[in-house]
């Protein structure tokens, strides 16, 4: 099971260039949690030291506004999410929930100052490419924002969350526009 988490790592580009022993000793000290299905990992405006690795299951990431959760995007095996509470130390700027029953590896800011007082060098490449993951997606959502601004239609922005499961399709969505 520890090789395949290894090889999960790898293939992202938060872990890209990190060497196996690093990723192997991380994994020694990272929990790995699982969420049922329609809980939250963590909500918007909690405070948050860690983020996390899907390696099973769909989580949705939501917005809160004016009463409605409104879905920016989904995220599946092998995708991260919560890396900015890690980097800024503020609260968390959106709500992740799991669709179905997900495992992630939790990995905390002290986590990494473990890798850190390991090795220098390696810790710097994970800063960094975190750094390029956030700037990808900050990038992304100015895209986003000029072209609404612009007048384009964006089919997911009006599209809120409803949890409700007795309404929903076999994984608890219901669209409202």
């Amino acid at each position: 099971m520890q090789d395949a988490r290894i090889e999960l790592l790898q293939r992202m580009p938060i872990f890209g260039g990190i060497k196996s022993e690093i990723l192997q000793f991380l994994l020694g000290v990272c929990p790995i949690v699982t969420m049922p299905t329609n809980e939250f990992f963590f909500r918007e405006h909690d405070e948050g030291d860690s983020m996390f690795v899907l390696e099973t299951g769909k989580v949705a990431v939501l917005k809160s506004w004016r009463g409605q959760e409104y879905l920016l995007q989904f995220l599946k095996e092998g995708d991260c999410f919560g890396e900015m509470a890690v980097m800024d130390h503020c609260p968390r700027s959106a709500s992740v929930r799991a669709v179905e029953t997900c495992s992630a590896i939790r990995i905390s800011a002290a986590n990494l100052y473990q890798v850190y007082a390991q090795d220098l060098k390696q810790f710097a490449l994970i800063q960094m490419n975190m750094g390029r993951e956030v700037s990808r997606r900050l990038r992304e959502a100015d895209n986003l924002l000029f072209s609404a601004k612009m007048g384009e239609p964006l089919a997911d922005s009006r599209s809120t969350y409803d949890p409700t499961p007795d309404t929903l399709s076999d994984v608890g969505w219901q669209w409202k526009c």
